[in-house]
């Protein structure tokens, strides 16, 4: 069948014709937004056909999808793309592998069919690796890459990456992926490129920059927070001098990255830092939030967040996320700024004699009556609502972006008007808005579904719909406080009536005192006290309780909005106001979490409902639809290629878009396109923009100097790569043996060691191929790793020792070793840029402390928290009772290796069949472990009631988990027994109650 040739711009055409000889093995770095999809999509196309096997490696689930879609557009069809997946068994992945064609698979999944040669290597064309970038010596891809030369020579390996930052960290990255995957050429297209800059400047569209001025208001909490940023940076470096943290920038804050750099900067020495340097780095990350949310949410939105951040730091606190250390930046004066400007945006809290003097709004209403104008006018902006408490004046400021949204609808809807489209003319007049992520988009959404209700101020429907919403919130917040316990008139509330005993004398005071003040306010509710507490006095009364003075505030704001409220549903009874309103509960919530109607959907609501079927459920013009997109990654360029829009909107500033539309108008002549950019001026969003331009240019400049100056033997196979040399030379093996491991490498040896699937997510495996030993995969029942016939070991990360205590599973599983072997042996591996111990320095100082200041008082048997105490302790038990256990302790997967070659020394070779039938009953033979599906295996193992002994058992009486999970409690207990049944039974549904309208729902605590 003939394919479809896709049209390809000049320099894509280039570059498919220097890489798609099947007798090289190149590496591609493009930049973002370029059309790498497209190329592969070609490459594969010319690789299509049953004589060839393609195998396509390390593409997501949703690049699949798109890459499959492609290509069926390209004529790629029957079969096209195939997925290997988990589900699919061993036999059918043979039965692929020999049909050819292409297809994508699982770096895990293809390191197993290469090790038990289900796949024919001699038979593989080559190989298509996508996010190059990911690539280091320990990762699967290496593994595929080595496994595949062992025995196949003559086919390709095709490496791409649009990420050129990643390969601008460590030591020569560039060359440590050449070496890895085994690569000859490299080819660099940046957008400075001389074939791209001549292929995309030939077509330009319409641009029209739209550089939108932040409020005042905006202004001062940017700059409030900017200034946080920036004392939490300087304060993270004056506690670590003695690292190098040069790269921890307010610039680099911008971006998505810094997470991952601060985590580089601080990993090696985590277990030397003490609490407030990890409160710092989350205070970091809350403050990149608050930067976000300030351009992209809503000022209702933004100032409850604050508020939420501002309880959680509260020191008497009960709210569900209050943590023990707190934000120092929160009692700085930037802080004070920042969370006074933000209410400001929102209401302000005017004095209780202006605000009985505000009562000729219904003069002011008569008066808008008359002259035809209804709600906020244009000098007095928004005036008092009757939801809302006389003290609280509505400011509702709308943010900058959202009324020149609007200009910018109502130009192309004129334009449209002005200028109909041709027949033949190419392109819809669909409007795209693009946007950064699905708050943002539902924002959107919401903001165009309800800005025709008032063109003067479009934003402001949706803001007292927030508005409306965030005051029900704040009332519910009061009464859940103040609600009493259920001894009638205790002061204390009942969340904390049951917790006194395990309280201090002084925070019971402060309980107290709290009480009182909130005593205090419900007498004056009532109007029969006798005396009168002003505001100034309950705040101060507030702080006292130990409240903080924005919080003060916050309390204060709630107890007069539940206040407000409560007064009110009296007057709804008597027919005073109309109950319309006012939100019940359950309307709040709805109309806070229901799905939000589309521009199209709102445009239908105006017709008429007895204007016939095709007016109201007709499909609508391209004229009439506003799409709201998220962005994404190449899948955009399929999203444009669809929707074919002349009219763009740029909402939120994005490099990799920019290009993706120069390449769109490229690709189609005659398409007049125009692109309204929106930024905020002068802020973190412009900046953040800029400098990504930057450091992708001076990324791809550091890529061609490396490889100008990059030497690579070619022509030759690789034995050894870069990064075993570095590990021999560690320190943790010693100068001289490392010196002699560079110098003189290890004979040739055949040695086995039968190897868990579920084994293969970590690095070991992969490390055990490379230290010339030979790994062959089972689905084993006892034991991790067999070394000998006697021999068997369980090997345990930190993190994994220490849940494996929490469940008892590793009691099991010592119980099934000792019980099989004669030599059990528990590895318990850590990282090799962590601490070899398992206690940190930190931790180790402040436990001397407590327990020098507990010595010589009899405080009585206490609980412990200590996570490492506890888990020696569990240690020893653990080797008590199993004396024939031996613990073995490595510093690094590197050093498993040498462990695992010299336990092996002098041993025979493991029997793969006989360790593969260890622990099964007699009803799951060898053969049959095969094609079982791991992960459901692995869920089976963790319920309750389910064990080594009976898991094959249960695998063949129960079709799958979902069947497992609809059995009754009798049919559990005759399939387990009576007390493993009803463990598994009330494991499975623990924490859900039946609903009245049916279905589950989980209970709440």
């Amino acid at each position: 069948m003939a394919s479809k040739r896709p049209f390809l711009l000049p320099y894509q055409h280039t570059l498919v014709t220097e890489i798609h000889d099947p007798k090289t093995s190149d590496l591609v770095i493009i930049g973002r937004g370029l059309g790498l999809q497209k190329i592969v999509c070609t490459l594969l196309q010319i690789y299509d056909g049953p004589q060839n096997l393609v195998l396509l490696i390390n593409a997501s689930g949703d690049e699949e999808k798109s890459i499959g879609s492609q290509l069926g557009t390209m004529g790629v069809r029957n079969p096209g793309l195939r997925i290997v997946d988990y589900e699919m068994s061993k036999k059918d992945r043979q039965l692929l592998y020999k049909k050819g064609g292409l297809i994508s698979v699982t770096s895990r999944i293809l390191v197993v069919d290469l090790l038990q040669k289900d796949i024919p290597v001699e038979l593989i064309t080559g190989m298509v690796i996508l996010h190059a970038e990911k690539v280091t010596p320990t990762s699967l891809e290496s593994f595929v890459v080595r496994l595949f030369r062992k025995e196949n020579k003559d086919g390709f390996v095709k490496a791409f990456s649009d990420q050129p930052e990643q390969f601008t960290q460590g030591m020569f990255p560039l060359k440590s992926v050449i070496t890895e995957l085994q690569l000859k050429r490299t080819h660099i297209y940046p957008r400075f490129h001389e074939a791209v800059q001549t292929s995309l400047g030939r077509r330009k569209a319409d641009v029209v920059e739209l550089y939108v001025p932040m409020t005042p208001k905006m202004q001062d909490i940017h700059q409030g927070i900017v200034h946080c940023i920036s004392a939490t940076l300087n304060e993270l470096k004056k506690n670590n001098t003695t690292l190098d943290l040069d790269d921890l920038t307010v610039e680099n804050a911008y971006f998505v990255s810094f997470d991952s750099i601060v985590r580089r900067q601080l990993d090696p020495v985590w277990h030397k830092i003490g609490s407030k340097t990890k409160q710092l780095v989350s205070d970091l990350g809350t403050l990149r939030r608050l930067l976000k949310y300030l351009l992209a949410l809503d000022p209702i939105t933004f100032h409850s967040y604050l508020e939420s951040i501002v309880a959680s730091n509260s020191s008497t606190s009960r709210h569900p996320l209050a943590r023990q250390e707190k934000s120092d930046w929160l009692f700085t004066e930037a802080a004070h700024i920042i969370i006074t400007t933000a209410k400001a945006r929102c209401y302000v809290m005017a004095p209780k004699q202006q605000a009985t003097a505000g009562n000729d709004d219904d003069e002011w209403a008569i008066l808008d009556e008359v002259q035809g104008t209804t709600g906020a006018t244009q000098d007095r902006g928004p005036r008092w609502l009757p939801w809302m408490p006389r003290e609280m004046q509505p400011v509702l400021e709308e943010p900058g972006k959202w009324p020149v949204l609007a200009e910018v609808l109502l130009e192309i809807e004129q334009e449209m008007m002005s200028r109909p489209s041709q027949h033949m003319e190419p392109g819809t007049n669909t409007v795209l808005v693009m946007v950064n992520d699905h708050r943002t988009a539902t924002l959107i959404q919401e903001f165009l579904a309800s800005m025709h209700h008032n063109p003067d101020s479009p934003g402001q429907p949706l803001l007292e719909r927030r508005l409306k919403s965030y005051l029900w919130w704040k009332s519910m917040l009061s009464e859940s406080e103040e609600k009493p316990s259920g001894n009638g008139n205790s002061s204390v509330p009942s969340n904390r009536s049951n917790q006194d005993d395990g309280l201090s004398e002084a925070l019971k005071r402060k309980d107290q005192q709290r009480a009182a003040a909130k005593q205090a306010r419900r007498r004056v509710r009532g109007g029969g006290d006798v005396r009168v507490v002003s505001e100034k006095d309950r705040k101060k009364e507030l702080e006292r309780s130990g409240l903080m003075p924005n919080e003060a505030d916050l309390e204060i704001e709630a107890d007069l909005i539940a206040d407000f409220l409560a007064t009110q549903a009296t007057m709804i009874e008597e027919g005073q106001v109309g109950s319309e309103l006012y939100m019940s509960a359950a309307r709040a919530d709805q109309e806070v979490h229901q799905p939000v109607p589309s521009f199209e959907a709102e445009l239908l609501r105006e017709d008429e409902l007895d204007a016939g079927f095709d007016d109201d459920y007709g499909l609508l013009t391209p004229e009439q639809i506003v799409a709201v997109r998220v962005y994404g990654d190449d899948g955009d360029d399929q999203i444009l290629h669809e929707i074919r829009p002349r009219y763009i909107v740029v909402y939120d500033p994005n490099q990799d878009f920019i290009r993706r539309i120069e390449v769109y108008r490229s690709s189609n002549p005659g398409l007049a396109v125009r692109v309204y950019f929106m930024a905020y001026h002068l802020t973190s969003e412009e900046h953040k923009y800029l400098a990504g331009q930057r450091r992708e240019k001076d990324a791809f400049e550091r890529l061609i100097k490396e490889r100008g100056s990059m030497l690579l033997t070619i022509g030759e196979p690789v034995t050894s790569s870069y990064s075993e040399k570095v590990t021999a030379l560690s320190t943790r093996i010693g100068g001289v043996r490392g010196a002699m491991a560079v110098e003189t490498e290890p004979p040739r040896i055949t040695a086995q060691v039968v190897v868990d699937m579920r084994e293969f997510r970590s690095s070991l495996p992969n490390l055990l191929d490379k230290g010339r030993l030979q790994v062959v995969p089972a689905t084993l029942t006892v034991g991790d790793y067999i070394l000998t016939p006697d021999m068997c070991m369980e090997r345990k990360s930190i993190p994994d020792l220490i849940q494996s205590f929490n469940s008892g599973r590793l009691y099991t599983q010592c119980e099934l070793m000792s019980a099989h072997y004669n030599y059990p042996i528990l590895l318990i591996e850590f990282e090799e840029s962590r601490s070899f111990s398992l206690q940190t320095l930190a931790e180790t100082k402040s436990g001397a402390k407590k327990r020098q200041a507990e010595k010589g008082k009899d405080t009585g048997p206490k609980p412990s928290n200590d996570t490492d105490l506890l888990i020696q302790s569990k240690l020893i038990l653990l080797t008590l009772s199993f004396p024939r256990l031996r613990v073995v302790w490595s510093s690094s997967p590197h050093a498993s290796v040498d462990i695992i070659r010299e336990l092996k020394t002098n041993f025979p070779e493991p029997d793969v069949i006989k360790a593969i039938s260890i622990g099964t009953d007699e009803d799951g033979g060898g053969a049959q472990l095969e094609d079982v599906n791991t992960l459901a295996e692995d869920l089976l193992r963790a319920l309750p009631g389910i064990g080594t002994k009976n898991l094959r058992y249960v695998m063949n009486r129960v079709g799958s988990v979902a069947a497992l999970c609809e059995m009754s409690l009798e049919e559990l207990e005759d399939l387990l027994g009576v007390e493993p049944g009803k463990k598994c039974h009330e494991f499975i549904h623990k924490g859900l109650k039946q609903h009245p309208l049916g279905g589950l729902l989980p209970q709440t605590r």
